[in-house]
């Protein structure tokens, strides 16, 4: 059901579970309410969210929330699974059809959850793995000292060109050919091009090592055949179920069949408790909405926004990392606009539209990330990605009554376009 705020329709709890709730906890309502709202009245450009269905919601609070199901369908460690099982082979079926891989294990919590399990399967502690280097784009699950992958493995890091912002593969197969690395893995939080898994995969091959693609950004926009898919090249993809995806925030794996059994038993027990089954239906439903045709045209709207809100914003003063984009996510330096990533960062949410900080390569500073999949997913347009560019620029000058007049025209904007209202 709907919930208006301000005239807005938004997905909430249904009435009467929301009139439970308020009896209940008030302060926790008060709290979901508060979310309804932020969501409905600000820009959310923060390239790793997005808009989730209400089916998708629909099966994420369902009563699979209750049921207890380690193990896989038919081989469960706790009885009654008979519709758990049911949820999860919908959802591996559906998701091996529409990503073209032999096997899914659709388990998996978060996309970090998902790197764990192919290292896990993979490798052994203290292997060398070549992965983007943080700086340049990398995830913590790439090598973090602050993360597991950082802990237990050598991690070798691979850059971008100084001058281009593009990965620079000869420094990958030249690092590749000195570490002799156990597994490479081709993934990023920012790059904002498409990666070239046929290029990975011969230098795995060159150098005996296993090819890891960690799709958790472009695998919303390879079910809607918008990027290449790394599926053909790589021996495992990770990746989340949200994102472009627009499903639960979770994770899966895709691998071939050799590798099916190795996978499993890393995500469950070697990782991982229970699965979460209300997540997997969920998943299910998330993956039979891409398989769609009406999908396909989001996919492909996602990417054309981005590079009209990219042209916009290099033509405001933006230098972007690459010059461009060809995925949903674009990275920029405000610098020439007079502020860094973290100060940009705070005088746009002030003004309504919320993003991230990102590293820059070869230099201290911090940039911005955003993405363009929640408010393709509102039905904003062209014309609503060069107006937001300006938005920008205009919320960047330290001037209240400035910041007032586009926080003022940012809820216009998302009134015109609520969420769910395509």
């Amino acid at each position: 059901m709907r919930a208006y705020i301000g005239g807005m329709p938004v997905t909430a709890p249904p009435d009467e579970d929301l009139d439970v709730l308020r009896r209940q906890d008030p302060e926790i309502a008060d709290v979901l309410l508060g979310e309804v709202r932020r969501q409905s009245d600000s820009l959310q450009l923060i390239a790793a969210e997005n808009f989730a269905s209400p089916a998708v919601l629909a099966a994420l609070g369902s009563p699979l929330a209750n049921k207890y199901a380690e193990g896989y369908p038919g081989a469960r460690h706790h009885g009654g699974c008979e519709y758990a099982d049911a949820a999860e082979r919908i959802a591996v079926e559906r998701a091996t059809a529409l990503f073209g891989a032999d096997h899914a294990n659709v388990q998996a919590h978060s996309g970090s959850s998902a790197v764990l399990a192919a290292y896990a399967a993979l490798l052994r502690p203290g292997d060398t793995v070549l992965a983007m280097g943080l700086e340049h784009g990398g995830h913590l699950t790439h090598g973090s000292p602050a993360n597991f992958s950082g802990r237990w493995f050598d991690f070798v890091p691979y850059g971008v060109d100084a001058e281009t912002g593009l990965v620079d593969y000869e420094q990958v197969a030249a690092l590749a050919r000195h570490h002799r690395p156990k597994a490479i893995v081709c993934g990023s939080i920012s790059y904002p091009r498409h990666l070239d898994y046929r290029i990975f995969r011969e230098i795995a091959d060159e150098v005996g090592a296993y090819l890891i693609a960690d799709a958790a950004h472009p695998i919303g926009l390879v079910a809607g055949g918008a990027a290449p898919s790394p599926v053909p090249y790589a021996d495992v993809v990770c990746a989340t179920t949200h994102k472009v995806l627009r499903g639960p925030r979770g994770g899966m794996v895709l691998c071939g069949a050799e590798l099916a059994g190795r996978i499993d038993r890393a995500v469950f027990p070697f990782t991982q408790g229970g699965a979460q089954m209300h997540t997997i239906a969920a998943k299910a439903v998330a993956f039979g909405e891409a398989s769609t045709p009406a999908y396909a045209t989001y996919a492909h709207q996602v990417v054309e926004h981005a590079r009209v809100l990219a042209a916009a914003l290099a033509a405001e003063g933006f230098a972007l990392t690459t010059g461009g984009t060809d995925t949903h996510l674009i990275t920029a330096d405000p610098a020439p606009l007079g502020v860094d990533g973290r100060t940009a960062r705070a005088r746009l949410a002030a003004a309504g539209m919320v993003l991230d900080t990102c590293a820059l390569p070869y230099g201290e500073g911090r940039g911005i990330r955003l993405g363009t999949a929640a408010v393709t997913t509102q039905g904003m347009g062209a014309p609503e990605m060069a107006r937001i560019a300006a938005l920008f620029t205009a919320a960047l000058r330290d001037d209240p009554a400035e910041t007032a007049r586009v926080r003022a025209e940012v809820r216009a904007l998302t009134g015109r376009f609520p969420p769910f209202g395509r």
